[in-house]
């Protein structure tokens, strides 16, 4: 009799849970779209699609001869400005030196007093503060123009692959023209469609299977993120499922399925 009781029960707790089944796509979690920041015709692009690139790698350049002229005027413009300062701080100090040698009668220069001397201290001491001014300004505009010149030649944000190239030597690129997008082959995650009615069977970090057909891959994910459809009226929402990648060969874009076990 007590055996029988223990049949039902394993019984009852088999039937007792449930799975769904549903179909979605992988995707990558890192796209970046890379745009131009300045107006120019490009010099040379240094990938093509598919590419693997690493972080800081160089994607294209811009054409710069435009920009060579403007920095090389900064540069110039804070030379200048330096030397200014230089002659002007030379100046001041030798007005100081003549007015402590008036204040302690050695070597007196001949037609000059303290009163003449306070003067021409004071208005050399602004013509250096104006030259001083004028060197920071100029130090400014040298370092945006620099910052601008390290745009004209574009790097990778981070490791990823070509997966779109708008471009070619000889191009006009504009600002916030979308030129190049790399996506993360290496952090993946399922893109699933789920009906409302089974929203209350999941919840974020709950564990579900997660299968490529294509490859014959199994593998565990975790429910990352439940995200409400923007469109009401389709009554969907959207379900990322993140899984460690252990194959070489799943891309996004790829076929998959993800199950999800459920008590009944």
């Amino acid at each position: 009799m007590r055996l029988i009781v223990w049949g039902v029960f394993f019984v009852t707790t088999l039937f007792a849970g449930g799975e769904i089944a549903l179909t979605g796509t992988v995707v990558s979690d890192g796209q970046k779209m890379i745009g131009s920041r300045y107006m120019g015709y490009v010099k040379e692009v240094y990938v093509k699609l598919g590419d693997k690139v690493k972080r800081e790698d160089d994607l294209y350049e811009i054409e710069s001869a435009e920009f060579d002229i403007l920095k090389t005027q900064a540069d110039l413009m804070l030379e200048q400005a330096k030397i200014t300062v230089e002659y002007w701080r030379d100046k001041l100090n030798n007005i100081n030196e003549k007015k402590s040698q008036l204040k302690n009668k050695k070597n007196i220069p001949f037609g000059m007093d303290l009163d003449d001397m306070e003067t021409q201290a004071t208005n050399i001491n602004a013509m250096l503060e104006s030259a001083q001014v004028m060197v920071k300004q100029s130090s400014e505009k040298a370092k945006q123009l620099s910052t601008v010149y390290n745009y004209l030649k574009m790097k990778a944000p981070s490791d990823g692959v070509v997966v779109k190239r708008n471009i070619k030597v000889g191009d006009m690129v504009m600002p916030g023209m979308l030129t190049i997008m790399l996506i993360d082959i290496d952090n993946l995650e399922v893109d699933v469609d789920i009906s409302e009615n089974i929203l209350s069977k999941v919840k974020i970090g709950q564990k579900v299977k997660v299968e490529i057909p294509s490859l014959e891959y199994k593998t565990q994910g975790t429910v990352k993120a439940i995200i409400p459809d923007a469109n009401p009226m389709t009554h969907k929402i959207n379900m990322r499922v993140h899984f460690d990648k252990t194959n070489d060969s799943i891309f996004p874009g790829m076929y998959a399925k993800v199950r999800i076990s459920y008590e009944r």
